[in-house]
């Protein structure tokens, strides 16, 4: 059960490198891309094939989730776990390392969790974990129902946070989850209740308070998007 969402409300100054990756910008917004080997992260059956699900339009720009490739995203990703505002509830601060074995334990799995950035307008601005929640040890904790998908994310710049991204960039995923997924019903997150700006941003994002959940470490809000209810909110 990785680490809870968090960044989403901190006004600190965004102090990251934003430039696109070359590979990155290989993949242009609303573009399509090649198809990716099977073995590389993303590309496997327990979600439905998450490298190939494209972008969602959003009223800040096209969105995309891009699977993470630790020899081109491990010091980016590393330099937002070392925001105070993402390590408070991330608590992955410290070297590379840390951040690589973080990233190494879903990598070397089976598939059922893949790290993504976020990028938006072309922009690497986050970070996502997409997770089978039904197979994770959170179904423990909850009444898990099959394929349910959880998210996990980071805002990574101070200058994308508290300006209403979250809640836009959650609705836009949770709808390519269930659009690339016919058989998810539900997609589900747990944020720690003292993270107030994340469980807002969860509401916005046309998710739905379920209940509050003691997991290892943390107290959490159990957020859920329905599939049968996302056109209502």
């Amino acid at each position: 059960m990785p680490p809870t969402e968090s960044g989403l409300g901190s006004s600190s100054d965004d102090t990251q490198d934003r430039r696109l990756a070359p590979e990155l910008r290989a993949l242009p917004a609303g573009g399509h891309r090649q198809p990716t080997p099977s073995g590389l992260p993303g590309n496997g059956p327990l979600l439905d094939d998450l490298v190939g699900w494209g972008p969602a339009d959003t009223t800040a720009g096209p969105f995309e989730l891009v699977p993470v490739r630790p020899a081109r995203d491990l010091d980016r990703i590393t330099g937002w776990m070392n925001d105070p505002a993402v390590a408070a509830f991330w608590e992955l601060s410290g070297p590379p390392g840390t951040t690589a074995a973080h990233l190494r334990g879903q990598l070397d799995g089976d598939g059922r969790s893949v790290p993504c950035l976020g990028v938006l307008a072309g922009v690497p601005m986050s970070y996502w974990e997409i997770y089978r929640a039904d197979l994770d040890p959170l179904a423990s904790h909850y009444p898990a129902l099959p394929h349910d998908t959880g998210i996990h994310l980071l805002i990574g710049g101070g200058a994308d946070r508290g300006r209403g991204l979250g809640g836009t960039l959650l609705r836009a995923t949770a709808d390519l989850v269930l659009d690339r997924r016919p058989q998810c019903t539900r997609v589900v997150a747990e944020p720690d209740l003292r993270n107030t700006a994340s469980v807002a941003a969860f509401l916005t994002g046309g998710f739905r308070y379920s209940e509050e959940l003691e997991l290892p470490g943390k107290r959490a809000a159990l957020m859920i998007r329905d599939r049968a209810h996302r056109h209502l909110h």
